[in-house]
């Protein structure tokens, strides 16, 4: 019997002693305890999980929130949408591009592809529109009314692509009162923000708000090769947003969103050889603010869309429409070989340079257009539902160069890829009261996803022959759905079950300047299970999640990136498994201290004894059993790569009056352990475990219209490496420095 089987009835059994235990305590509160005058409770969080709002404790999916000063917090100090990364049960998110292409993993589900045309199983969903390229869903936070994280499949309501979960944005909306806020910080190497909205009637009938956002930071990083100092890691970054809502007070409203964003800056930051040999250590000489390298290396990203989301309220029924459009046009180049010159052309550095490595990325074309029409019932009593029908198109284009730097980075390899992918679904949901207490919910959607792909080379840094176009065009349906029980076991108690499929559509890979042929990855299928409870407790001064679960992938989608070939592969596994818990914990423990807790656990392996793909070219000390062909390994039994086993975070905010307004302390910490940073396993390549800490200190007056605070991110200074390249040397990328930054907000 394995380990993780071992396992599970633990894990059950822990579910039912929750399950007996928790309606007794919340009836013992009921009785022993009373809300006092003025004591602190937990507001009431509605989120839009099943497309209709509702509290988060009545809904059967595992689901955390943030939004309001929590927000606020850990988003500061110039950060991206990575600072969400272990701040919520079981997610991770890393990047290779930087602030530009970050990349999602729930429950140990994710991608590690660097291609723009990478597909990922987590969805964000931005103001209701799906945000499907990498690089749309980097979108800055700024003026949201909250964010919902939805884990497990989402095959109903959201559809494909969707099988880790989902990931919701909802910007704060107009209304007829006048409303906004500004706010200006600044800190380390030069990091300053500014971001702000306003917002109120333009008539009796429409209402405006105008939101947007500007970051900078300096140069910080000194080339030590060319002698340049702070040459790089600075950025500029804008974003804007405009909403318009149209609500005559009858039976329609409509709500348009038109944004944009704006980014240019240094791409990442690739190091050769800073990981010691044989350890996952930093060399003894490494230094945060020094790179030497010979390439270029800068990022520019510009993405512009637009939305409409119309309602009809026809009484017992009402239709709804949403209609989005997104496009996105960006260039990355980077130093990807992280240091100077070659061996056969010295001098070179630091440590082995076999031969440098220049490329850049871009997408010079993207347009994606969905449009969802839904029907839903209006308090039909104990039955409710919903139905609706959705269209998705997305047409790309890719550029690859590569460049030898030797020879003055002239261009010597080009390649192009084009992609037209059409989809569309018929889904219904729905939700019966069996009894008062007893509530059943499920779903099916149907989806037909189809791609029509080519990639050209029209010129190999190898002196290879030009090739193509080759072709793919691979297409699939899918099935997907859920169905979950929910028992109110008290006013205070929900105890729910919850069954689910997920569905990936297909995915090409056409990376013809380091390769010869296209690799295409048949649709991928999750059945998930889990259980769970939530509570108010303590009347309304504590708040719980509790969740088990257990999934597994059929025919999973992998990339085999870099190793000793230098190329992108996709596969796919024969099956995967995951399993494990999440707790979302919030609660007064005093009426002036709140704190709050988050923990997950997931144990991932990849079970294919006949996978094996090519591990490092680079000198890594690999740890899995060699495969039957030279230069493989097998990668049977494996976690999944980017997949921390363990994340915990928790977050405490002390205040204390003073004059006419508050003092107060805010702290926050991510853990999250070690992962692989590819599928197969190495000692270098093992991400150490990673935790990292927040503190703000700030005065609160006039009933919190205005703010004044000192801030710290990264408050240790921690230095990890959290990913690295693999085919050339013991390359690595690493994380944010420590930002410590003053900070005013004016609220209106």
């Amino acid at each position: 019997m394995s380990r993780s089987s071992r396992n599970a009835p633990r894990i059950r059994l822990l579910t039912i002693a929750l399950s007996l235990a928790l309606p007794g305590l919340a009836n013992a509160q009921e009785t022993e305890t009373e809300a006092k005058k003025g004591t602190s409770v937990l507001d009431v969080i509605t989120v839009t999980a099943e497309r209709r709002e509702e509290s988060v404790q009545d809904v059967p999916i595992s689901i955390t929130t943030v939004a309001d000063e929590k927000l606020d917090v850990i988003a500061s100090g110039g950060a991206d949408i990575r600072f969400l990364s272990a701040r919520l049960p079981s997610l991770n998110i890393e990047s290779s591009y930087g602030r530009a292409f970050p990349r999602f993993y729930i429950r140990g589900l994710g991608n590690t592809d660097f291609d723009l045309n990478a597909s990922q199983p987590v969805s964000l969903i931005y103001d209701e529109v799906v945000q499907e390229s990498p690089l749309l869903k980097g979108f800055p936070v700024f003026d949201l009314d909250r964010i919902e994280m939805l884990r497990g499949p989402q095959g109903t309501l959201f559809g494909r692509n969707t099988p880790a979960g989902v990931i919701k944005f909802e910007s704060v909306k107009p209304s007829q009162e006048t409303s906004g806020y500004a706010r200006i910080s600044y800190g380390s190497y030069g990091t300053g923000t500014f971001e702000g909205a306003i917002g109120g009637a333009l008539s009796p009938n429409w209402s405006a708000r105008i939101s947007g956002l500007y970051q900078h930071r300096d140069d910080w990083v000194d080339n030590t090769f060319t002698g340049e100092k702070n040459a790089l890691e600075g950025y500029n970054e804008s974003a804007v947003r405009a909403q318009f809502l149209y609500d005559p007070g009858a039976n329609f409203d409509a709500l348009f969103n038109v944004h944009a964003r704006r980014m240019d800056g240094s791409a990442r930051l690739f190091r050769a050889n800073i990981i010691k040999p044989g350890t996952n250590d930093f060399v003894d000489d490494f230094e945060r603010d020094q790179i030497a390298i010979d390439g270029h290396n800068f990022s520019e990203l510009k993405t512009h869309g637009a939305s409409a989301r119309l309602h009809w309220d026809f009484g017992s029924l009402s239709l709804f429409s949403v209609t989005g459009y997104e496009s996105a046009d960006s260039l990355n180049r980077g130093d990807i070989d992280g240091g100077f010159g070659a061996v056969f052309a010295p001098p070179s550095g630091p440590g082995l340079i076999p031969f440098p490595s220049e490329t850049a990325d871009g997408l010079p074309e993207h347009s994606q257009w969905s449009q969802e029409f839904r029907l839903a019932s209006n308090d039909w009593g104990r039955f409710d539902w919903q139905s609706g029908l959705y269209l998705y198109r997305e047409k790309i284009t890719i550029d690859s160069f590569s460049y030898n730097t030797l020879a003055g980075s002239v261009e010597d390899g080009y390649a192009r890829q084009k992609q037209d992918n059409k989809a569309w679904a018929l889904f219904v949901s729905g939700d019966y009261d069996l009894t008062d207490q007893w509530i059943l919910k499920g779903g099916l959607r149907y989806t037909r996803d189809e791609k029509d792909f080519e990639a050209t080379r029209y010129l190999s840094p190898f002196g290879a022959d030009p090739i193509g176009p080759l072709t793919a065009n691979p297409s699939a349906s899918d099935v997907s759905g859920d169905v979950s029980i929910n028992y109110a076991a008290s006013e205070q108690v929900n105890l729910y079950a919850r069954a689910a499929k997920g569905f990936r559509a297909p995915s090409i890979q056409g990376r013809l300047v380091f390769g010869d042929t296209i690799s295409v990855a048949g649709s991928e299928k999750v059945f998930s299970y889990e259980a769970g409870v939530k509570a108010d407790l303590f009347d309304r001064r504590a708040r719980l999640g509790f969740s088990v679960f257990s999934y597994t992938v059929k025919d999973q989608q992998l990339t085999a990136v870099g190793g000793a070939a230098n190329f992108n592969q996709l596969v796919n596994a024969d099956k995967s498994i995951g399993r494990g818990f999440e707790l979302d914990l919030e609660a007064y423990l005093t009426d002036r201290l709140l704190v709050t807790v988050g923990g997950s656990y997931n144990k991932t392996e990849i079970k294919d004894p006949n996978l094996y793909i090519a591990p490092c070219g680079g000198g890594c000390t690999v740890l899995d059993p060699p495969g039957p062909g030279e230069g493989l390994v097998s990668i049977n039994g494996n976690a999944l790569p980017q997949a921390p086993r363990w994340i915990g975070n928790v977050t405490a905010r002390y205040s204390v009056p003073m004059g006419d307004g508050e003092f107060f302390i805010f702290t926050d910490w991510a853990y999250r352990s070690k992962v692989n940073f590819f599928l197969y396993e190495s000692t270098e390549f093992t991400g150490k475990p990673l935790l990292e800490g927040g503190l703000r200190i700030g005065y609160l007056w006039q009933d919190g219209r205005y703010e004044a605070a000192l801030y710290g991110r990264n408050i240790t200074d921690r230095k990890a490496i959290v990913g690295g390249i693999d085919f050339n040397n013991l390359t690595g990328f690493i994380n944010e420095p420590r930002i410590i930054g003053a900070e005013f907000t004016a609220r209106y």
